[in-house]
């Protein structure tokens, strides 16, 4: 665990990834997400790379329908909002696997974008018992991608967020957190 225990003191980014890798590769991790636009993909692929990619899969939900957990030490599981909620692939793995997630070291990450309703939304997101087994909570912010959305979906983001165009709002420092509580 990071804090009074550690008997070092970490200075740098570079210290708490390689921390996290002594601390988390022994253990097989499945990241198990469902992405729209590509920003959950693209966090499922930064908790990926700072796990070391031999001992960590990922597992798209989209493509990857019969997922077999008990091949895995530990479970990630993200999802992203997408007109006020979480995807219905996310939420389906969540209750069809409830009994062997509450058995295993839990983290849960929800992209948004909306920092107003954020926490309001992870709560819809993700069952009770879930969020309370969990080792990590986090809402790791989020992008509006032009480039990946439809003429309706750049129209509905306009209007209602006034953004013009791309941004991306993914917060490191809270995917750093999640790998950290993590490895604790």
């Amino acid at each position: 665990m990071l804090g009074s225990s550690t008997t070092f003191k970490i200075r740098n980014n570079d210290q708490i990834i390689k921390y996290i890798q002594n601390n988390l590769t022994l253990m097989k991790t499945a990241v198990v997400y469902r992405s729209h636009h590509g920003t959950t993909e693209k966090v499922a692929g930064m908790i990926q790379q700072a796990l070391g990619i031999e001992n960590c899969t990922l597992l798209n939900l989209k493509t990857n329908t019969n997922i077999d957990l008990g091949a895995y030490d530990r479970v990630v599981i993200g999802g992203s909002i997408h007109a006020g909620n979480i995807q219905n692939k996310v939420k389906e793995f969540c209750n069809k696997n409830l009994d062997l997630l509450l058995e295993k070291p839990l983290g849960l990450f929800l992209s948004c974008m909306d920092e107003q309703q954020a926490q309001d939304q992870f709560n819809r997101a993700y069952p009770e018992v879930l969020r309370n087994h969990a080792k990590s909570c986090k809402i790791t912010g989020g992008e509006f991608n032009f480039d990946r959305m439809n003429f309706f979906e750049k129209l509905i983001v306009r209007k209602v967020s006034g953004v013009e165009g791309s941004v991306s709002k993914i917060d490191m420092d809270k995917v750093r957190e999640l790998l950290r509580e993590m490895a604790a």
